[in-house]
């Protein structure tokens, strides 16, 4: 870490000797040193405020346990308590300035919170930084404490945290397409299958579809959130919970309770809850899930949107912004196409987070720091992208009504609403001949006597075209005229 001479600095040290610090750092030599190990990812944990917050909540239901049993005195732990609170309110947060890819399991980070605390509760107290003979980040700040306990433990925290503003953006995005469904429940349009023309339902119906998966989404997130609710506190190094009090996990688990308002739970094994990390793999996979099918979602509101003259143009998504710096008056679909590449990076970091979990061996997994910012990183894009598909997309697409009117009119695929009363094969004769003359199906079906014009308006309504409305009564098939389609059909 380079410092201009200029620089006022105090001096810390540590284990490996000593080093310079920017007076005004509530940071210490461990970050120091971290900054100068790990210049890699160039963000810093201070990205994820939630995953700053956790940490200085355990932080501070430790200090609380602490005091509780007895280890800690009164007022160093009220001293940790109120900084602790002043992070948790939002201040300090710039401080947090480690990568969030580093080496050290996450020791690093931890040694980030703690010497922050720690300054900040010095200037509580009136000190100076840096006066670590009375009140210091590991003896004080990180008592009862290891990196390995209290990292996981802040990590599911903050997802648990984070994880609640996503679950409210999903809930208004599927709202978003439900009121769409309301919207467009009226208008006719032609299924498809295989990108083929299939049968007819609603525009309403397809949005309605959108808004069920999402549904499924919310229900399954909700689900998986509970696995962040297990956690290790005491169990300090590798779940033997050395140089802890005995009462000290029961104590620092309800001061966290209580604190971050999450069901949190003890692991029943310490040594397995230390070195596992299959929760971090199931709740990842649980949001590629989510990112994958929002994804799709986009894919289909590009193909409905296509065109529009010659795709297939039969909704409009709002214009957001020039598509081309050649090609006058074109518009892209812009807002989905950014939530494509959100689900990709999804996708990817869910394969990292795999990989990571693999990785660990025996009692710990070193590899924590890249899954805690591959599901941090995946949340908080998620949550942006489902806002700017709802604000600047969903909300302002419309319906191409005469479009869709003309193609549900010309598609032989309405043929098969009739065929209860006209048979398959006269209704596949003229299907054929319908795509080669490009005639009404309904005429068709009038002219070759096999149906009253009324009851052909009837059965080809919108309600019963897209199964809202289903047949009441039978209509016998009029068998010599469907014969004699078929007949003519093949001459």
């Amino acid at each position: 870490m380079a410092l201009d001479a200029t620089t006022r600095t105090r001096t810390e040290t540590d284990s490996l000797g000593s080093m310079e610090i920017p007076a005004d750092a509530y940071w210490g030599i461990h970050t120091a040193r971290a900054l100068e190990n790990f210049p890699v990812a160039k963000r810093p944990i201070s990205v994820y405020d939630d995953f700053v917050r956790a940490l200085a909540m355990v932080k501070q239901a430790s200090a609380r346990a602490n005091r509780e049993i007895g280890v800690l005195a009164p007022e160093k732990a009220d001293l940790i308590d109120r900084a602790a609170q002043l992070i948790i309110d939002g201040k300090f947060h710039d401080q947090f300035v480690v990568g969030v890819i580093q080496g050290g399991a996450g020791t690093s980070t931890n040694m980030n919170a703690n010497e922050v605390i720690t300054n900040v509760a010095l200037e509580l107290a009136g000190r100076e930084k840096g006066d670590y003979a009375f009140l210091a980040p590991i003896d004080d700040t990180n008592r009862s404490q290891s990196t390995n306990d209290v990292y996981p433990t802040a990590i599911k925290i903050g997802l648990s945290l984070l994880l609640k503003s996503l679950l409210d953006e999903l809930d208004l995005l599927r709202t978003s397409f439900l009121a769409k469904a309301v919207e467009f429940h009226d208008i006719l349009k032609v299924g498809r299958t295989q990108l083929q023309d299939a049968v007819p339902m609603t525009l309403g119906q397809e949005f309605h579809g959108f808004a069920t998966t999402l549904g499924y989404d919310l229900q399954r997130l909700n689900e998986n959130a509970s696995l962040m609710f297990e956690v290790n506190m005491g169990a300090t190094a590798i779940g033997t919970g050395i140089t802890t009090h005995p009462g000290y996990a029961p104590a620092v688990l309800a001061h966290l309770r209580e604190i971050t308002g999450l069901d949190l739970v003890t692991a029943s094994d310490l040594v397995e809850a230390t070195s596992d990390t299959g929760s971090f793999m199931s709740f990842s996979s649980t949001l590629k899930r989510s990112a994958i099918k929002l994804s799709k979602i986009c894919n289909d509101l590009r193909l409905l949107s296509s065109g529009p003259q010659a795709g297939l143009g039969e909704i409009n998504l709002p214009a957001m912004a020039a598509g081309s710096s050649i090609m006058p008056g074109k518009v892209n679909p812009i807002i989905p196409e950014v939530v494509n590449q959100v689900a990709f990076s999804v996708a990817g970091a869910d394969v990292t987070v795999t990989m990571a979990a693999e990785a660990g061996q025996l009692q710990l997994n070193a590899f924590e720091p890249v899954i805690a910012h591959s599901i941090f990183q995946s949340i908080t894009w998620m949550r942006q992208a489902m806002w700017t598909l709802r604000v600047n997309c969903v909300d302002g697409i419309t319906a191409n009504r005469e479009r869709l009117g003309a193609m549900v009119g010309s598609s032989v695929g309405v043929v098969t609403a009739l065929t209860p009363f006209i048979g398959y094969a006269a209704s596949a004769a003229l299907a054929k001949t319908a795509l080669l003359t490009h005639r009404n199906i309904a005429d068709l079906v009038v002219e070759a006597g096999l149906m009253s014009r009324e009851e052909v308006t009837k059965q080809l309504s919108p309600a019963r075209l897209s199964g809202l409305e289903t047949i009441t009564t039978e209509i016998p098939v009029m068998v010599q005229a469907a014969e004699n389609v078929v007949a003519d059909e093949a001459l």
